[in-house]
């Protein structure tokens, strides 16, 4: 991907002034990295086990609050 990224397209700044990339400079690319990236929109396929099941239930839960019920 040799293309200039574009500001709150391809990416943001979250609150720590982080640099987050979007899911449509994921789909952009094309394929999953493995570095378990927030907005991946390919259910982490190259992120390693056990961390890619917990990525996983964390986006579960955090699409679904009311299922997460706050006893952990």
């Amino acid at each position: 991907m040799s293309q200039k990224l574009i500001e709150d397209v391809d990416f943001y700044f979250n609150e720590e002034g982080l640099m987050v990339l979007t899911s449509t400079f994921h789909l952009k690319r094309g394929v999953c990295c493995g570095n378990g990236c927030l907005h991946c929109p390919y259910e982490y396929e190259k992120v390693p086990e056990p961390k890619r099941s917990q990525l996983l239930l964390q986006r579960a839960r955090n699409s679904n609050p009311a299922t997460n019920s706050g006893t952990e």
